[in-house]
Parts: structure tokens; C-alpha cells; sequence
């Protein structure tokens, strides 16, 4: 057991930092992050943390690279602050499709990511729906990885979904939307997708599963650029598809994402906060689920010692 917790935000994501802070009745930690004119970070705890429970909440969003590093210094200054305990919370982990060699002379930086922050001294991560469950492996301290399925689902089941099929935007993702599926009790559909070289191009080639005349609900892990969006989209309607919802745990929504879904038609786009969503990126049919409620719920486990894993029982 370690003493009080302390909770702490980088500059990435400080609303849903305070949301979970709230959820656990606590205000959160205060620590100095800033650059330097020549874009150096410096950070600097402005309370004692020695032997505490220390989280640090930053999701690796725009400027990604910058997010990564400021999460690694901060985990320095409360190694050397003598804290007691350090957990990275991450709930975006990016470069999470970097995480095997499907090409010759290509780095694995969700490894190379995982090794900087245990170098860096955190002593364990808790996230949120990585892109791959292999990358749980790429680390050698406990990581708990939450999941979105859940507060998901849960809005869905509110909602009358008669007709619908859960539909996987490729092949990778199908368990992904067949748990979707089975807690909603709709059938599933798969479309079959095939990715362009390294130009994030996306192409659907053909939908596995009966979709004419029902309507779809589109589950993804991450909506980057939404090419893989707007491919599976128009495969299901020249496929007879009706009424499309689309739903992701991550909305990076990076470069023409916005527009490209703002154009198409879509009964509604349900998507979490675990990446910040300024003004310019909420669309009128979008419906935003909290994720500060799974996180704080177990930030209370892991500082007390009890099962995460009884979250999702």
C-alpha cells in the first residue's frame, strides 16, 4: 500500500484529467509544464509527492510526439521527486498500428514507446482500448488496459437499434464488433478492406454478411483521417444498407476527418473524450461518452490494491 494518491495532468488532455480527478472527489495535483522558446519541456511538481501514489493522465494526441515527451519527463521528475509509486495513464496510445513488422526495414515504435516509459521509471500504464492486444506484451510492468465496449454498449442498449447490424470496418477488427454485437444481440457484418501502402488509404472490397435493407452500426477502435469510414460506408450503401451509425473509442479525427464525415450521411456518430474534442471537431449528430467514470473507477482499484478486472463483471 502506498500513501495518499496524488493525480496530475500534461497539457494534452487537462478536461478529462479533471473529470477524473472529480470522479474520485479530489482536486488534481499542480505541476508547472511548459516549453522553453527553443521548445524544451520543463516540468516541475509544485507539491511533495514524496511516497505518494502518483498518476499522471496524458493521452498522446496532437502534437503527439511533443505529448510522449512531456509524458516521459514527468515521470522523471516524480522518479527523482521520490515518489512512490508512478502509473502513466494513458488513455491514447499512439502508434499503436506500429506494432509488428509488416514491412522490411520498419521500426516497432509501439515497443520502442514501451521501453521509454519504463525507462523513464513508471512503475505501471493504464489505458484504453489499445489497437492491438499484442502490445500489452511489449511491456514488462502490469498494465491495465480499459474498455470503451462498456459505457459503448450501454448508451446503444438506451437506444431502438430493430433492424441493425454491427458492422467491422475490416477483419482485424472483428472482435472487436462481435463483442459489440453479442451484448446488443444483433447480427454481424465484416467489410473486407484492403490498405493502400503507407498513403492511409483505405479500400473496400467486399461486405461479408447480409446488410441490404437493414440498417449498420460501424464500430472502430480510432477514426483517424475517417478514409476507412468513408470506404465502409459506401460499400454497405451499395450494398442496400439504410440507416449508418458510426461509432469509435479514439476520434483523432486528424486532417480531412471532419469533413469527411460531416459529408456523409450518418443517423449519428457516437464517439469518448479519451482524446480532446475542441469546438471544430463536434459535429450536430455527435454523441460524446465519458471515459472519466472507467478511469477513476480504477485508479480507486489500483491505489487500493483491488481487482480492476471486476470492472467488467
Amino acid at each position: 500500500m502506498y500513501n495518499d494518491l496524488a493525480i496530475f495532468s500534461g497539457r494534452a488532455h487537462p478536461a478529462l484529467a479533471e473529470a477524473i480527478a472529480a470522479r474520485l472527489g479530489r482536486s488534481l495535483g499542480k505541476v508547472d509544464v511548459f516549453e522553453f522558446s527553443n521548445e524544451n519541456i520543463f516540468v516541475q511538481f509544485q507539491e511533495n509527492i514524496r511516497q505518494r501514489d502518483v498518476f499522471l493522465v496524458q493521452p498522446f494526441v496532437s502534437p503527439v510526439n511533443t505529448s510522449i515527451m512531456e509524458l516521459l519527463i514527468m515521470i522523471d521528475a516524480a522518479r527523482r521527486a521520490s515518489a512512490g509509486r508512478i502509473t502513466a495513464v494513458i488513455p491514447y496510445y499512439a502508434y499503436g498500428r506500429s506494432d509488428k513488422k509488416d514491412q522490411p526495414r520498419v521500426p516497432i515504435t509501439a515497443r520502442l514507446i514501451a521501453n521509454m516509459l519504463e525507462t523513464a521509471g513508471a512503475d505501471r500504464v493504464l489505458t484504453l482500448n489499445l489497437h492491438a492486444g499484442q502490445i500489452q506484451g511489449f511491456f514488462n510492468i502490469p498494465l491495465d488496459e480499459l474498455n470503451a465496449l462498456y459505457p459503448v454498449s450501454a448508451y446503444f442498449r438506451t437506444k431502438n437499434l430493430a433492424n441493425y447490424t454491427v458492422v467491422a470496418t475490416d477483419v482485424g477488427g472483428e472482435k472487436r464488433a462481435r463483442d459489440l454485437a453479442v451484448r446488443l444481440d444483433l447480427p454481424l457484418a465484416i467489410i473486407d478492406k484492403r490498405r493502400i501502402g503507407n498513403a492511409e488509404v483505405a479500400e473496400a472490397m467486399h461486405v461479408i454478411g447480409e446488410v441490404e435493407g437493414r440498417n449498420c452500426l460501424i464500430l472502430d477502435d480510432e477514426i483517424s483521417t475517417a478514409g476507412t469510414i468513408v470506404s465502409a460506408v459506401n460499400a454497405l450503401r451499395q450494398n442496400g444498407a439504410r440507416e449508418i451509425i458510426v461509432s469509435c473509442y479514439h476520434p483523432v479525427f486528424a486532417g480531412p476527418a471532419v469533413e469527411r464525415l460531416r459529408a456523409l450521411d450518418l443517423h449519428e456518430i457516437v464517439v469518448t473524450d479519451s482524446v480532446p474534442l475542441g469546438p471544430e471537431k463536434i459535429l450536430p449528430n455527435m454523441t460524446v461518452i465519458p471515459v472519466a467514470p472507467q478511469f477513476g473507477d480504477a485508479i480507486a482499484r489500483i491505489h487500493s490494491g483491488q481487482s480492476v478486472g471486476a470492472l467488467f463483471q
